[in-house]
């Protein structure tokens, strides 16, 4: 008969070669990310920005922003897209049923007047009620379309039908866009020649108490708040050690809703957002990769690490648990609707080694992770816990969290240096520190409430989640 020591010692172990192996390719993730932000400094010097601005080779990109209350920033976030440095770029903004004044801001601001358009294609969304185009020469780039509200996905798939260009940017309305962003972020469409791209990712920074005026970002500060700090933090290490080390091997599944650049006639082919699921970005992205995968098509997703787009982060609790808890919710659903690639040769490093690792390591991490806390509480009661072994893993777990985001923080300030003052450096590094006792806690709780919000409440609604908005200093 098995006894409690039996069972004991095969937990603690199973809870230490999972640890290990989480670790271990974290290591493997953080080597490839560091030889390929090598590889792509270095290239960036050889490359003439002003050549892709003025060729006419360059695609056409219509820039898709979904617009929800939005009136207290839209025009200035409209006057920061009209600025940014490329030739052949559109700017459709989908005003999603908002119940502010949004429209009229834009009417008044861009002396819009309604116009008799088609639809480029037909991709599913709710009825529009209103197209809007500027009689002022200088705003020709713009198009307004009103529609009835049915979310971001919804509003991506209106804009997406009425674009023009051979490829799409889809953004959050209220991020800052750098001026260089899509000359960055359409490179590699014109560096490949044996795959299609048929999405480009980029870097999503934190704006919160950055310097802001009339939509364009003129100095870069770190948060004042620790909620945003931690976000920090969290974002600089999840993009320059995760999200380009996956770019690089080609396994990428997500890129950030905040802005996204993609093959226009591939997003057609496999139909636009999906209107059902709270994380339509990965979704689509996923998507994308199956239909070239199943019909045999070479294919890339790219990943450009600048920092190309800054959005606000919640620094209200409430707020970021509901966006961590839909997070966790769309994850799950990506992760269940496709679940036919996993371990599936025809389907590459997608099936073989991302679509296992989202499930381990990002699914379940956080349920096993808190499995584990019940579990070493139930054995302290029972008084069954080897102390010993126990303060020798979670030393190791916290040591290995401190180095990884240490080095996450050293590869930033070896390339981009955004945050150049002594104290927001200082301030990141004592992040790091107190991050697994105070942040991680906090995020892992949301994860385990998205779950049982996803298969014991079945909540499917996006939510609303309020904003301060970027204010002029």
């Amino acid at each position: 008969m098995i006894g409690y020591k039996e069972i004991t010692e095969f937990l603690n172990y199973g809870i230490f070669f999972y640890a290990l192996t989480i670790m271990s390719f974290y290591v493997v993730l953080a080597f490839i990310s560091f030889r390929a932000l090598q590889r792509y400094t270095r290239n960036e010097k050889n490359t003439y920005f002003d050549d892709i601005l003025r060729s006419p080779l360059a695609p056409s990109i219509s820039i898709i922003a979904p617009a929800y209350n939005e009136s207290l920033s839209i025009v200035d976030n409209i006057r920061s897209l009209l600025s940014l440095h490329y030739n052949n770029y559109e700017i459709i903004i989908v005003n999603d049923g908002s119940k502010d004044d949004s429209v009229l801001r834009m009417i008044e601001a861009y002396d819009l007047e309604p116009i008799n358009t088609m639809e480029c294609a037909y991709l599913n969304h709710k009825p529009i009620k209103e197209v809007y185009k500027s009689k002022n020469p200088a705003f020709s780039k713009l198009l307004v379309i009103d529609k009835e509200n049915g979310g971001k996905s919804d509003a991506l798939n209106a804009g997406i039908s009425y674009a023009k260009s051979d490829l799409v940017a889809c953004i959050d309305v209220d991020c800052i866009i750098e001026d260089d962003a899509l000359l960055r972020m359409v490179k590699p469409y014109l560096e490949e020649t044996r795959r299609k791209v048929v999405a480009v990712g980029g870097v999503v920074r934190i704006a919160n108490d950055c310097v802001i005026k009339n939509g364009r970002l003129l100095q870069v500060k770190l948060a004042k708040k620790w909620l945003p700090t931690f976000q920090t933090l969290e974002y600089i290490r999840a993009f320059l050690l995760g999200r380009m080390a996956w770019g690089e091997m080609n396994g990428l599944l997500i890129i950030s809703g905040a802005f996204g650049l993609f093959d226009r006639k591939t997003v057609l082919e496999v139909g636009g957002y999906d209107t059902s699921t709270v994380g339509e970005d990965m979704e689509l992205v996923v998507r994308m990769r199956r239909f070239m995968a199943d019909n045999d098509k070479p294919y890339r997703v790219a990943y450009v690490p600048d920092p190309l787009c800054w959005t606000e982060a919640p620094e209200e609790l409430s707020i970021f648990q509901k966006q961590r808890n839909r997070w966790t919710r769309g994850t799950i659903e990506t992760l269940l609707a496709h679940q036919k690639i996993c371990f599936r040769p025809k389907y590459g490093l997608m099936g073989m080694l991302s679509y296992p690792f989202w499930l381990l390591f990002e699914w379940l991490a956080p349920l096993i992770e808190f499995t584990g806390l019940i579990y070493f509480a139930v054995l302290a009661i029972l008084g069954w816990i080897d102390w010993q072994h126990f303060f020798i893993l979670i030393t190791l777990v916290y040591t290995f969290s401190l180095l990884i985001s240490w080095i996450a923080l050293l590869l930033e300030e070896k390339t981009y240096r955004e945050y150049t003052q002594g104290r927001a450096l200082l301030k990141l590094l004592f992040a790091a520190m107190i991050e697994p006792f105070v942040y991680h806690p906090i995020t892992v709780w949301s994860a385990v409430r998205g779950n049982f919000d996803k298969f014991i409440r079945r909540k499917k609604t996006w939510g609303e989640q309020k904003r301060k908005g970027f204010k002029a200093t």
